[in-house]
């Protein structure tokens, strides 16, 4: 299940994603945790020191090895290079899944060391000197919508983005790409704007999206979500010495949570579940398929000198889980006879 945290900078998101991390692993189930926010603090949240999250390898350095694998031997992508992000997966790519090896995770992924339990973190990597001024941070995310187009995972395998602050994730067609959206909001103008831009440009692409109210001090405030939000509002996340000890750098043992707290995290992954019922890789593969269109005609035909939307294959889509991967057979030989 692939699940994401949006909301404005501030808000909390990076921490609610944290701490559902961490809620997640706790129950022993796989988790693919992707910082796909330019201002990297999603490997802080989940414990690593400054040190340790500066030595995680960005996505955005790895771009060539990611669409090399990503391609296999789909015989509409003629070279890797003219992969953009958008780019649908077809017969013959290669597919991720949350668990298992592969070379994109071995050059992107680490593991993060939890008192719950292990994750796997990918983040898409800060701007660094060379990008001040001629690079757009879309172009460092496109390598998560990249991956999340070629990735398939099933109801008890998770993959949680803390996505871009805003409105932005609308930039490219990602927005489309999780079974579920939490925005994190304040009980604030500001707050809930953020919430109506996303419930209106979501709206003709059926993403369950719901609210967590974060910061909510009084029952004005809490009143405040109900009125503006409505019935999306799935829950407030409390005040917490737990997480107050954590932005210092010192969590203590997750199990020692509030309990408040606690219940908010177990109503997200009830409505995380509860959306299992709604998965359509039909809609879906659709999905990315409108938006490949839409970016090749805009700039990337241009860009690459091809029309790529001869990439798109027609008859393809998306399932839970990916084919296996064909064996290699040497040249010059035949493949061995199977048994019947």
């Amino acid at each position: 299940m692939k699940i994401a945290f949006v909301g404005k900078g501030g808000s909390g998101k990076t921490t609610l994603s944290s701490l559902f991390v961490r809620h997640l692993a706790a129950t022993g189930r796989p988790v693919l945790a992707i910082d796909a926010d330019i201002n990297q603090h999603l490997g802080a949240a989940l414990g690593l020191d400054e040190e340790e999250a500066a030595r995680l390898p960005a996505m955005g350095a790895h771009l060539p090895l990611i669409k090399e694998h990503l391609r296999g031997d789909n015989p509409r992508i003629a070279d890797a290079a003219d992969m953009i992000k958008t780019t649908p997966p077809g017969t013959g790519s290669r597919l991720l899944t949350v668990t298992g090896d592969n070379p994109v995770y071995a050059a992107c992924a680490r593991p993060v060391r939890l008192d719950t339990g292990s994750v796997r973190l990918m983040v898409t990597g800060p701007f660094t000197e060379a990008d001040l001024g001629v690079a757009c941070y879309h172009s460092k995310t496109g390598a998560v919508e990249l991956c999340l187009n070629h990735l398939v995972d099933g109801r008890e395998e998770y993959v949680v983005a803390d996505m871009t602050a805003g409105s932005d994730s609308f930039a490219s067609g990602m927005f489309t790409r999780f079974d579920m959206t939490f925005l994190v909001a304040e009980p604030t103008r500001k707050g809930v704007a953020v919430y109506r831009q996303y419930k209106e440009y979501a709206r003709d692409f059926d993403i369950a999206l719901r609210v967590v109210g974060n910061k909510v001090e009084s029952p004005e405030d809490l009143e405040f979500l109900h009125t503006e939000v409505g019935p999306d509002l799935l829950a407030a996340f409390p005040h917490s010495a737990w997480v107050r000890s954590m932005e210092k750098g010192r969590p203590p043992a997750f199990a020692t949570l509030e309990e408040p707290a606690a219940q908010v995290l177990r109503e997200l992954y009830g409505a995380v579940d509860a959306s299992y019922e709604r998965r359509d890789w039909a809609r879906y593969t659709a999905q990315m398929v409108h938006f490949h269109r839409r970016n090749a005609e805009s700039w990337g035909n241009a860009k690459t000198g091809a029309d790529l939307t001869d990439q798109i294959d027609p008859g393809f889509v998306l399932g839970e889980t990916a084919p296996p991967e064909p064996r290699p057979v040497a040249r010059g030989t035949a493949a061995a006879p199977q048994p019947a």
